[in-house]
């Protein structure tokens, strides 16, 4: 149980890599970045997380005060992500919400380096190392969290693998600092980092468990007791509450209310693509994954429990290293066909999206030219209400939301003077009878309106119609300017 490494035994520093492997990361990385474009550019992307993140960093890049118009929340109150400054930085030289996708698809598409580093590190052969960076390519989340708007954790899966490779060589500094930055991304990474405590534990290595383990309660403290409440007027972290309060009550209550047969399922095909690698060595790297694993069971939301998603993400690399564990001590048969590569391609064939490119994502084709003539209408300033999919197309602004169940027009009439909704194709969040209610409205107070065929209709407020020709856009004869 005890599997300390011994520090001459693995290189001070990390091996290099085959150049192909670079070519490949680069390449992969490209593809995803532009599969990810390309969901974006059919109006696939959401409010809830590309638009969210792209106002964020915009608004970070522009110097003003970071606060969300959709959430009310300061970017450092939503999961401490307090490496999304960075994103920033780079929006002041150019904003583009593509350094969230471009940046999000090479960082999953690099990971294969450290990876690499592992495998030879547990002294696999070459052959296998390229199994094991193609497994990681391959696990459906991956390719399912690149495509799925923008998540800052997608960011540190390279230093998640290099994390390991640095505990394993010994390299204790590294190491921690590879920890710290991965809690920089997102919050919920401390279930991670005290499944790294866990892991350690069980190997003995107490030292640094108890590094990890106060590490991830010293991270908790500090955002539920300081962070949080000083940027939340006192409230604590809304995640957990909002994950977890279906389990009030006694613990039989709780027990029948868990969606046992989606976990069951979510277990299989969380270990369907890597599970034919594990052996008894691997036992320990999956504790990694234990306190995640439980949190996705418990939580109240069906989106935990799917590989659809990005929270299962650091669930991979656990499933990918365990394979590296489960090959360390196996002798290589000799070359044959390869079962595993196939069976890897086909259940990313199977649970990876996509085929979503050939249906789904092409079904808001109709609205696009509306949509593109609409968006040359509205003015930088403008404080706009919008579907949740045309959010990201127009995030980079102090102030944009999306129309939720129930809501109706502000009581302020100052707070929105655009609004840009669709009924016939309300979005995520949002309801045909809500958005009709808006539209109705606006009417009613003589906002100017134009409509398209395709549902689209767009509406401003008087005040911001009179100024608008002052700002050189006097409307044509063809396309009157509301």
């Amino acid at each position: 149980m005890n599997s300390t490494p011994r520090a001459e035994s693995h290189p001070s520093l990390p091996p290099g890599c085959p150049q192909l492997l670079v070519v490949l990361s680069a390449g992969l990385g490209l593809l995803l970045w532009g599969v990810a474009a390309t969901r974006h550019g059919l109006l696939q992307s959401n409010a809830y997380d590309l638009g969210l993140f792209d106002q964020w960093a915009w608004l970070i890049g522009s110097e003003a005060a970071p606060i969300s118009s959709m959430e009310q929340v300061h970017v450092l109150a939503d999961h401490g992500a307090w490496m999304l400054y960075l994103a920033g930085g780079a929006y002041r030289m150019l904003p583009s919400l593509h350094w969230l996708l471009g940046s999000q698809a090479l960082a999953l598409s690099f990971t294969a380096l450290p990876i690499w580093w592992l495998a030879e590190q547990a002294g696999l052969t070459r052959r296998r190392c390229w199994l094991i960076c193609s497994l990681w390519w391959l696990q459906p989340v991956v390719f399912n969290a690149a495509l799925f708007d923008f998540h800052p954790e997608t960011w540190v899966m390279p230093a998640f693998a290099l994390a390991i490779w640095a505990e394993r060589s010994n390299r204790p500094r590294l190491w921690f600092g590879l920890l710290l930055m991965m809690l920089g991304c997102r919050d919920g990474l401390v279930l991670i980092t005290s499944g790294i405590a866990i892991n350690l534990a069980w190997r003995r290595r107490w030292r640094w468990s108890l590094a990890a383990g106060g590490l991830s309660g010293g991270w908790l403290l500090i955002l539920s007791r300081w962070l949080y409440p000083l940027l939340r007027n006192g409230e604590g972290p809304k995640a957990a509450s909002r994950m977890f309060s279906h389990l009030g009550g006694d613990p039989t209550t709780v027990l029948s209310g868990l969606d046992w047969g989606g976990g069951a399922e979510y277990l299989l095909l969380l270990c369907l693509p890597c599970i034919a690698l594990w052996r008894r060595a691997s036992l320990s790297t999956l504790l990694i994954g234990l306190p995640l694993v439980l949190v996705n069971l418990l939580s109240a939301s069906a989106s935990y429990r799917t590989l659809v998603h990005h929270y299962s993400l650091p669930l991979a690399m656990v499933a990918v290293v365990a394979c590296i564990d489960g090959l360390r001590r196996q002798p290589e048969p000799q070359r044959g066909f390869p079962w595993m590569l196939c069976w890897a391609v086909a259940c990313w064939l199977a649970l990876a999206k996509p085929w979503f490119f050939t249906g789904p994502y092409l079904a808001r084709l109709p609205q696009m030219q509306a949509v593109q003539e609409a968006k040359a209408l509205i003015q930088q300033e403008d404080a706009v209400l919008t579907t949740s999919y045309l959010v990201p197309q127009l995030s980079q602004r102090t102030t944009i939301s999306f129309p939720k169940k129930k809501q109706s027009m502000p009581h302020d009439a100052a707070a929105w003077n655009v609004l840009l909704l669709n009924p016939s194709d309300p979005g995520w969040g949002s309801s045909r009878k809500v958005q009709k209610s808006l539209l109705t409205q606006a009417k009613d107070r003589n906002w100017t309106c134009r409509s398209w065929p395709s549902g689209l209709e767009l509406c401003r407020a008087p005040a911001a119609a009179e100024q608008q020709p002052r700002r050189g856009n006097a409307p044509s004869d063809s396309h009157p300017t509301p």
